[in-house]
């Protein structure tokens, strides 16, 4: 039985106490709005969340049954209501949301603080030793409790009302831990960090219960929670349970009876939270339901606690253990159809970063089930949450920041930094220090930022518990927001928000009409007030007082659009162009950026009209500004009812703006032929002075050419369409225009049909075009048609054939389009054939030399028509030859399959000859040609094979040997008796030849040695190649010698015959080197240079030489001093020192000799040149002629041998540092040597003495137990192989696993070895160790197995090709390179022969030495 005085207390205070809290503004650090808080009594007391978001009048839509707007409606059309519908939802809002750019949101909430409470609170700590606040909670009353266990109590006022509890007790029971009111404030609960709980009476401030037994005793309570029931509450511990507690009252005692609902033994409940019901909701299917919600470190559960105990739903936790999980209930409306909307609750709960959130359906008490509505992923760790209202959610991370989030669009629309409060964190409560720490790790280590007791959100607020002041946070209503940005004056971002606001696209709404009209209403009108104190301000004090003309027109670029974009969006155009102009009027440089920024608008179609005022100022300022493109752009998009129509129109005629004219004239006045007319004389007059058409007048005709186009179409110009009830007014109209016969007032002179020639004479091709479309409409198609279409053909043959002044392209084109038209409309037009005829004759007269190309692509035109398929094709090709058109000549040739008459057409066109080649190709490699076409075509080819040659050699060449099948012999006596066509023809067979000998490398390479296409390589006699040498030695001879050097083929002594009878010098030398005759060789380029150097002398000698004749001397002997050089240092490393010094002193002498005859010139500078070559061949000789011989031979020299010093200090100093230079070298190099052999040696001897562990202890070929022998007196030898694998070593001889190298046996492991032969993965090696075990059991091997060791040992050809492949491959040792290092560098000894260092192909590959290992 529940206590009577109880529930009578409770239910008669429910009506005075049920009041929300409101807190005195005296006592506020920022002043809130009174009429927020201020609630006038009525018979059922709202809450403080419907008054902050009741609407100013009902909804448009259905009524629901609802006292308050305290639940909003979440409706897509609405920008103060959104949309909760499903799962399936979520993917397409999110993808709507990634459309909409990104919003202004300005200050979402207003941040404030409890100034009376804090003050109070701080108070008790210092007066009566309260201790510090541990816990808040809020309702129509506000309690903290602090450390040392008293609760304080504050109505809405900030006026302390009690002070619950003692230090004495807070010393006994330890910190107040949690609080909790019940529905009416009556009561209030409190839990303490040793355990026990409290209930207090708030009317009379009285004690009414100590509970001590409703947990585990050691454990301290985290939550306590009244539910809606006054005699029900729950509450959760460190343990990690849930109980339900149950207040009763029997016989004048009060009792509580506690019923565990969730044991922490199976996951440690770190929050709960009760569903609270929504009173004013009426016929909720949950007001007889009890549902709690739960969330432990890796679930959450959703129970009902009345009418029976069930578990409902559960949902997995997963996140960062340092985080712990939050709840938050919310009523919302959600939509399920266009027209039905339920009323449930929805529970957020999260853990980490990602919240989810789910609709509780609830279809009766026994019929409750939960809806997955949307998860959100968030960039940052919770540390709580709370709703400020259905759309809007609060979240606090780790950082101590608040995140204002808009839940349907999950757009986060504000981040306050809280960290100066100083959040009062349950880290101790959740450790339970008071108890001696005894709770799990995984709740101790996830507590270390707990603020469940610190966070609370009622009534549309947000409270923070401070360490030193209690602060709270509401969302502004909509006025408040624009007005913080306006006072910034941040004036734009004020109007983009309330624009926001106009569209219904704005978050977290508070305090507007939810009709649209109304909302419109109210939000224009503020608009309105704050774009004009915006444009003051811009005019006075926000405007730059100085500066250049550029920086005031960027600045008001920056202010204009702004005015003109919101008046637009407002629909005010009234205002833009009254108040708002007039005031940037008044300033020159603003009136004029204002204009200028009307332009894109007007071309956007998004302002349609201006006042003609404005207008006249506007196309004033265009054009001071020379920017009368603009205006005709403008002009065209706005409604001609808003224009002056007599000033546009003369505007436009004195500035030419040829579309404005025709716009004004056929919209305003639906005039379409008068433009054209005027437009058409003034394009006539131009094209017949017969000058060439400036861009402007081009521009003209190309817009007649379009507007009579769209016209005859029926499309208006330049856009939209002609209204229908006068589309074939207008096509009649425009076509008589241009066909008629004369213009009005004409003079005498005029010729007939003027319009029509002036389009004709401007741009035949294109008139042409614009009448085949004309032709297409219904208008030309039925019987009338038909005859205005003939009507048409004639006069077009009049004007243009029956007179002149047309070119032969024109008339080409004129053809080329009747054939068309005869084709498409077949006995509809009548054209006289004798007519085409003439037009042919015309256009194929041979003696006209002029327009030849055009004349040929109108013929080419008129024949792919059809115009002339009633001609005879053998007259037709026969003109067309006469007259030299190839072109047409090839398609009648083709149309006959006569190809070889189709290449003497590429072969006579100057402008296509060099297609001859791919044509031939084309047509010999091609499967779709017979035989007799193609040996037809290569017969004509190589009858005018020199023609071929004279194109291109090389592609002639390729054609010959790849297309033409013909033998190169015959081909070379056919030109031999034109020797430079020959010539070019070898030229070309020879980079042929090069080209496939490259080709087929790179094939070889990827082909792994096939060779490609073998039929098309070719391979040259030599007498070839040496007649192409013959050939060249007289028309090309520079190019001798880099040919024979770069390719083979030829014989050497026929070569060389043929070099010295034409006496070219290199190729002569480069083949004697090649014969052998390194002294012959030297002799002819020794000539060479003497006669060189003889002419250098004589040209120093001339007093009046020229400088650049002197350069050019000395450039060309260089170059032969070089090619010489290169000669000896190729041969001297294989000549004894008599022969070395028999090709470099006489060089040496010829470089010197000159100096002795120069002694006495004038001008010294001249020898340098002889010097600086002296130097070079004594470096380069230096390395095959001994220092003392060299030196010897300068002294000995006249040029050098007296003066001074100084003349050849350079020179011997000069080899002085080459030698030095040489010695350091060779030393590094020994070093480097030494080093190597040494890491190598080092790295062989840890190899030799590294253990090796055998796989077992038998021999692995006779299986006996080496490691006790049957004998002792045995003593055979046993060999262990890296890989693991022991052997005796009669064994390992029997078996043939035994090589001989180098006078040395080397034993391989068996078993490896074979593996290896069978393409196993083992590998053998030769590193071996010898033990003394003996055994002799196995020296005589049987018959059987000696035959076998000889099959597999190779047969004496394998090892002939194995010791050749060896010694070819052997190179000198590093041991026999250091032996002759270290040798003396005796003289004797200088110049070995047999030198490594004497080898020309000696290369010294220096790199640094691998990392020392020391160990």
């Amino acid at each position: 039985m529940e206590e009577g005085p109880d529930s009578q207390g409770d239910s008669a205070s429910s009506s005075s106490a049920s009041k929300p809290p409101s807190f005195d503004i005296n006592q506020l650090d920022t002043s809130l709005d009174e009429a927020e808080f201020d609630i006038p009594t009525v018979e059922k007391p709202p809450t403080l969340e419907s008054i902050l978001n009741e609407p100013d009048d009902g909804l448009e839509e259905e009524e629901l049954p609802l006292a308050t707007a305290a639940v909003h409606l979440l409706k897509a059309d609405s920008g103060e209501s959104s949309s909760i519908s499903s799962v399936e939802s979520m993917e397409t809002r999110r993808r709507e949301r990634l459309r909409i750019p990104k919003t202004i949101h300005g200050s979402v909430l207003k941040p404030s603080k409890l100034k009376s409470v804090s003050a109070q609170v701080l108070s008790a700590a210092d007066r009566v030793d309260a201790g510090m606040p541990t816990a808040i909670a809020v309702s129509s009353l506000i309690a903290i409790g602090t450390s040392h266990g008293l609760v304080l109590v504050f109505d809405a006022k900030q006026v302390l009302k009690w002070c619950l509890g003692s230090t004495a007790v807070g010393a006994q029971y330890g910190a107040v831990s949690a609080l909790s009111f019940n529905r009416d404030c009556s009561r209030l609960l409190c839990g303490f960090a040793k355990g026990q709980i409290t209930m207090w009476d708030l009317n009379t401030g009285k004690l009414l219960r100590t509970i001590t037994d409703a947990h585990p005793p050691g454990t301290a309570v985290l939550h306590i929670k009244f539910t809606d029931s006054f005699v029900l509450a729950v509450c959760s511990d460190s343990g990690g349970s849930v109980f339900e507690l149950e207040f009763k009252r029997l016989i004048g005692v009060r009792s509580c009876e506690s019923q565990c609902l969730f044991s922490g033994s199976r996951g440690e409940v770190c929050t709960i939270e009760p569903l609270h019901m929504n009173y004013t909701i009426k016929d909720h299917p949950m007001q007889d339901v009890m549902v709690l919600a739960m969330a432990s470190l890796s679930k959450v559960l959703l129970v009902t606690l009345r009418p029976q105990l069930k578990v409902m739903f559960t949902h997995p936790l997963k996140g960062d253990p340092a985080t712990l999980p939050q709840l938050a209930w919310q009523f919302v409306v959600i939509q399920v159809s266009e027209r039905d909307r339920v009323i449930d609750p929805v529970l957020a709960f999260g853990r980490d970063q990602t919240v989810y959130f789910y609709q509780v359906i609830c279809n009766g008490p026994m019929d409750i089930r939960a809806s997955g509505l949307q998860k959100i992923q968030l960039p940052y760790k919770l540390l709580g949450i709370a709703w400020m209202n259905p759309r809007t959610l609060v979240c606090l991370d780790k950082a101590e920041k608040l995140h204002i989030m808009d839940v349907r669009s999950e757009e986060e629309l504000e981040v306050i930094d809280v960290s100066e409060a100083q959040l009062v964190y349950s880290t101790s409560i959740f450790k339970s220090l008071a108890t001696g720490g005894n709770v799990s790790q995984a709740l101790a280590y996830a507590g270390e930022q707990a603020c469940y007791q610190s966070v609370v959100s009622h009534g549309g607020q947000v409270f923070l518990l401070g360490t030193k002041a209690v602060h709270i946070y509401t969302l502004r209503s909509w006025k408040e927001r624009i007005d913080v940005m306006v006072k910034g004056n941040h004036y734009q971002d004020a109007l983009a928000l309330a624009l926001s606001f106009y569209e219904g696209k704005a978050k977290a709404v508070i305090g507007l009409p939810s009709s649209h009209s109304k909302r419109s209403q109210v939000v224009s009108q503020l608009m309105m007030d704050i774009l004009f104190d915006f444009v003051d301000l811009s005019m006075t004090k926000l405007c730059p007082e100085k500066g250049k003309i550029e920086e005031l027109e960027d600045y008001y670029q920056e202010i204009v659009p702004v005015c003109v974009d919101y008046c637009l969006d407002l629909k005010k155009t009234d205002v833009l162009f009254g108040r708002i102009y007039e005031r940037f009027a008044v300033d020159v440089i603003a009136k004029g950026t204002f204009l200028e920024c009307l332009e894109p608008y007007i071309q956007t179609d998004r302002l349609t009209a201006i006042p003609p005022a404005v207008m006249k100022d506007f196309v004033d300022h265009y054009e001071s500004r020379g920017m009368l493109d603009s205006v005709e752009s403008c002009v065209v998009h706005l409604d001609i009812a808003s224009l002056d129509i007599h000033q546009v129109v003369n505007l436009c005629w004195s500035h030419s703006l040829y579309d404005a004219i025709i716009y004004v004239y056929t919209r305003g006045m639906h005039d379409y032929t008068s433009p054209l007319e005027q437009l058409l004389a003034q394009l006539g007059a131009a094209v017949s002075r017969g000058k060439q058409l400036t861009d402007n007048q081009i521009r003209l005709g190309n817009k007649l050419l379009v507007y009579i186009s769209c016209c005859l179409a029926g499309r208006a110009y330049p856009m939209g369409d002609i209204p229908s009830d006068q589309e074939s007014m207008v096509k009649d109209e425009v076509f008589k225009c241009i066909t008629m016969l004369h213009t009005k007032d004409h003079p005498e002179s005029e010729s007939a049909y003027p319009h029509l020639r002036t389009l004709l004479q401007f741009d035949t091709r294109e008139f042409l075009n614009v009448l085949a479309l004309a032709f297409e409409e219904p208008e030309f198609n039925d019987e009338a048609g038909i005859q205005r279409r003939q009507r048409v053909v004639d006069i077009l043959l009049q004007v243009m054939v029956e007179s002149i002044g047309f070119s032969p392209t024109q008339v080409g084109v004129l053809f080329t389009f009747l054939a068309r038209q005869m084709a498409r409309h077949e006995n509809t037009i009548i054209v006289n054939r004798v007519l085409f005829e003439q037009v042919l004759e015309f256009l194929s007269n041979p003696a006209d030399e002029s327009r030849h190309e055009e004349r040929q692509q109108a013929l080419m035109e008129l024949i792919h028509a059809g115009g002339l398929a009633q001609f005879d094709e053998t007259r037709l090709l026969r003109l067309a030859e006469n007259a030299k058109f190839y072109r047409v000549c090839e398609y009648l040739y083709e149309k006959r399959r006569e190809y070889h008459n189709i290449l003497l057409c590429y072969i006579k066109d100057p402008a296509r000859r060099y297609h001859a080649f791919s044509f031939i190709d084309s047509i010999i490699q091609s499967p779709g040609y017979s035989d007799g076409e193609k040996k037809a075509l290569q017969e004509e080819a190589l009858k005018h094979l020199e023609d071929l040659v004279s194109i291109d050699c090389k592609q002639a060449a390729t054609t010959v040997m790849a297309s033409l099948q013909g033998s190169l012999r015959t081909v070379i006596a056919k030109l031999k008796d034109k020797e430079n066509v020959l010539f070019e023809f070898l030229q070309g067979i020879m980079a042929y030849r090069c080209a496939w000998r490259g080709f087929s490398l790179i094939s070889l390479r990827e082909a792994s040695g096939s060779a490609l296409h073998p039929e098309k390589q070719i391979t040259l006699d030599p007498d070839v190649v040496e007649l192409y040498i013959d050939l060249m030695c007289r028309f090309r001879p520079g190019d001798v010698y880099n040919f024979i050097k770069m390719n083979e083929g030829y014989r050497l002594e026929e070569t060389l015959q043929i070099c010295r009878k034409h006496k070219v010098s290199e190729a002569t030398a480069y083949l004697l080197e090649k014969a052998g005759d390194i002294q012959g060789a030297f002799g002819i380029l020794l000539q060479n240079l003497h006669n060189n150097l003889k002419q250098a002398i004589e040209v120093l000698q001339e007093a009046d030489s020229q400088v650049s004749d002197i350069d050019v001397l000395f450039s060309k002997l260089e170059l032969e001093l070089y090619v010489i050089v290169q000669l000896c240092q190729r041969n001297s490393g294989k000549m004894d020192k008599t022969a070395r010094e028999a090709l470099w002193f006489p060089l040496l002498e010829a470089i010197m000799s000159p100096q002795r005859k120069l002694k006495d010139v004038a001008d010294k500078s001249r020898l340098d040149h002889f010097k600086d070559m002296t130097h070079h061949v004594l470096n380069s000789m230096m390395g095959y002629i001994a220092p003392p011989d060299m030196l010897q031979k300068i002294m000995h020299d006249p040029a050098y041998n007296t003066g001074k010093f100084g003349e050849i200090k350079e020179l011997i100093i000069g080899m002085l540092e080459n030698y030095n230079y040489e010695e350091t070298l060779m030393a590094t190099c020994k070093n480097l040597l030494y080093h190597d052999l040494y890491v190598h040696l080092r790295s062989l001897t840890r190899a030799a003495n590294r253990g090796f562990v055998p796989r077992g202890d038998q021999c692995n070929l006779c299986n006996a137990d080496y490691t006790m022998p049957s004998n002792p007196t045995d003593a055979d030898g046993i060999i262990v192989f890296r890989c693991g694998h022991c052997y005796h070593e009669p064994c390992l001889r029997a078996v043939g696993s035994i090589h001989l190298l180098d006078g040395e046996e080397t034993f391989c492991c068996y078993l490896c070895s074979n593996a290896k032969r069978s393409g196993g993965q083992l590998t053998s090696t030769r590193f071996h160790r010898s033990l003394s075990n003996p055994s002799q059991e196995l020296r005589n091997k049987n018959k059987r197995d000696k035959e076998q060791a000889k099959e597999m040992s190779l047969d004496p050809h394998h090892v002939a090709a194995f010791e050749n492949m060896r010694r070819a491959m052997k190179t000198p040792s590093r041991m026999a390179i250091l032996s002759e290092l270290a040798k003396p560098e005796s003289a004797s000894g200088y110049h070995k022969p047999l030198s490594v260092f004497q080898n020309e192909n000696f290369r010294l590959r220096l790199a640094p030495p691998p990392p020392m290992e020391l160990g």
